[in-house]
């Protein structure tokens, strides 16, 4: 349907029913505005946290707590 014929269309409605198309309007744009499906999430990059994370020099080395275990 043409943009000219659907604005016709809306014109030629009582005021009442005019009023019901704007708000389901309304809910359509909110609804699409909220959906999740339309977004893709965004695909992961390898490395993208290279150099943000450090671990200890020590990372390997046994534990205190647990000398008695080994």
């Amino acid at each position: 349907m043409k943009d000219s014929s659907l604005k016709y269309e809306i014109d030629s409605l009582p005021k009442a029913l005019r009023d019901q198309v704007m708000d389901f309007i309304s809910f359509l744009k909110e609804k699409n505005r909220k959906s999740p499906e339309k977004e893709k999430p965004k695909k992961r990059q390898f490395g993208a946290l290279k150099g943000k994370i450090k671990l200890a020099p020590d990372f390997d080395e046994p534990l205190e707590d647990f000398k008695d275990y080994m």
